[in-house]
């Protein structure tokens, strides 16, 4: 009989077209990946893939078996999983992909308290400011805002992705504070280059009225990371526009002002995303239970959201 590894490790090479991001998704090495496929091809008497240097492609008869145990394989690896949740402690390697600003700022404090309640699972978290394909990559969890819902893959809300315009005390000292959004043309600002579009992020801000106003600066300094904005701003390099859960701790201390502060941009939604499955794994749905129940204690939600926040 054909062990659980040597069936995972075809389909997923099958899946991604190489024992190299088969491995990755496994976390395992491609030479372990190599072995479990060819140990499975000479229990079952077929070649199951064409290898070359440059790629790797399904026989005939590897299609054919693909095909047969997909769905298969999928049921058997969650009922292990259910079994494993019943009987002991949630267990194993969580990957999880999260914006940098928010990921550090938020989330990365929780991981003590969370690796005391679970201390068999072992974090991966990647930190990167883009969306990840979460089932071809081998992500457990996702966490960010601005996500295209792919198929298979559904999202947990934790908190509003309300942007507002802030700038220090020293940038501001013996200058007009504006009124409204209009006014910050005339100030010096930091703004955002798009990593996928190559345009820079202009916005324009609501008040809660639902009025609608362009909000533009003089540009003079241009990023590519919401961290490196908001250093500068907290540098006096100028006025710039950041999600309120990536400077509230500043504003709050008084390192930071919120400038027009009836006035913000609703860039969507932070939340978790994650694949859908009957089943879930044990580590999976703890982690996404304990983010979720964390910011429900502390009431992020609500401290996040511009049309609460504190005005500075």
């Amino acid at each position: 009989m054909e062990t659980l590894a040597n069936l995972e490790c075809f389909a997923r090479s099958a899946e991604t077209g190489s024992f190299s991001a088969a491995a990755r998704q496994l976390a395992l090495t491609p030479g372990a990946v190599s072995r479990n496929v060819a140990i499975l091809e000479r229990n079952i008497g077929v070649r199951l893939f064409h290898r070359s240097t440059r790629k790797l492609t399904l026989t005939e008869a590897g299609e054919h078996f693909l095909a047969s145990i997909g769905g298969h394989l999928d049921a058997l690896q969650n009922a292990i999983n259910s079994v494993a949740t019943d009987q002991g402690e949630p267990a194993g390697l969580l990957k999880v992909s999260m914006a940098p600003t928010f990921g550090i700022s938020q989330i990365l404090p929780l991981l003590p308290e969370f690796l005391a309640k679970y201390p068999l699972i072992r974090p991966e978290w990647h930190f990167e400011n883009r969306q990840v394909d979460l089932i071809a990559e081998g992500f457990d969890v996702a966490i960010g805002g601005g996500f295209e819902l792919a198929q298979g893959v559904i999202s947990r809300p934790l908190a509003p992705a309300h942007v507002i315009a802030v700038a220090s005390p020293a940038f501001m000292r013996g200058r007009t504070l504006p009124m409204n959004p209009g006014a910050l043309e005339d100030l010096e600002g930091i703004v955002m280059r798009s990593g996928r579009t190559g345009r820079v992020r202009h916005w324009s801000m609501r008040d809660k009225r639902g009025v609608e106003m362009a909000a533009r600066v003089r540009e003079s300094f241009i990023v590519n990371d919401p961290a490196a904005m908001r250093e500068a701003v907290l540098l006096g390099l100028g006025v710039g526009f950041l999600v309120v859960a990536d400077v509230q701790r500043w504003i709050e201390r008084g390192d930071l002002l919120r400038l027009v502060p009836d006035w913000y941009a609703d860039a969507g939604t932070i939340a978790m995303y994650f694949a859908t499955r009957s089943l879930m794994p044990a580590k999976t749905r703890v982690f996404i239970d304990f983010v979720s129940e964390r910011f429900e204690q502390q009431k992020l939600a609500h401290r996040f959201s511009a049309v609460k926040a504190p005005k500075s």
